[in-house]
């Protein structure tokens, strides 16, 4: 599956964001979905994750109360809406997708997005 997000930007801390992963193919809801994100000189970290068919998902504790992740499968797209934004979320966000829900919480998944910025300023 190829993987292509969307939707970051430049927005001011408290503000808010709906991310956009649009996958191809059509077999979309065969796949956990999750998002990651990577800050300039730290790691790769966990963000969210959601099943198949949206009924599990889970979230890091740096969004949980923050950010919800959800899908529609009509469309081939899994968002992930972020509010109450604060300066340490700027990262690059990436999507992932998987046929295995664990690997897409330990970031082992097989397909990734190109990733896309988001800066939120204090």
């Amino acid at each position: 599956v190829q993987l292509q997000a969307s939707g970051g930007g430049l927005v001011q801390a408290g503000g808010s964001l709906r991310l956009s992963c649009a996958a191809s193919g059509r077999t979309f809801s065969s796949y956990v979905m999750g998002w990651f994100r990577q800050a300039p000189g730290k790691e790769r970290e966990f963000v969210a994750a959601i099943s198949r068919y949206g009924g599990t998902t889970n979230y890091a504790d740096s969004g949980k109360g923050r950010f919800t992740v959800s899908r529609d499968n009509a469309k081939n797209t899994v968002y992930l809406q972020m509010n109450s934004l604060k300066p340490e979320d700027t990262a690059v966000y990436y999507c992932v997708a998987d046929g295995r829900y664990g690997a897409v919480l330990d970031g082992s998944g097989g397909s990734w997005g190109q990733g896309t910025q988001v800066t939120v300023s204090s």
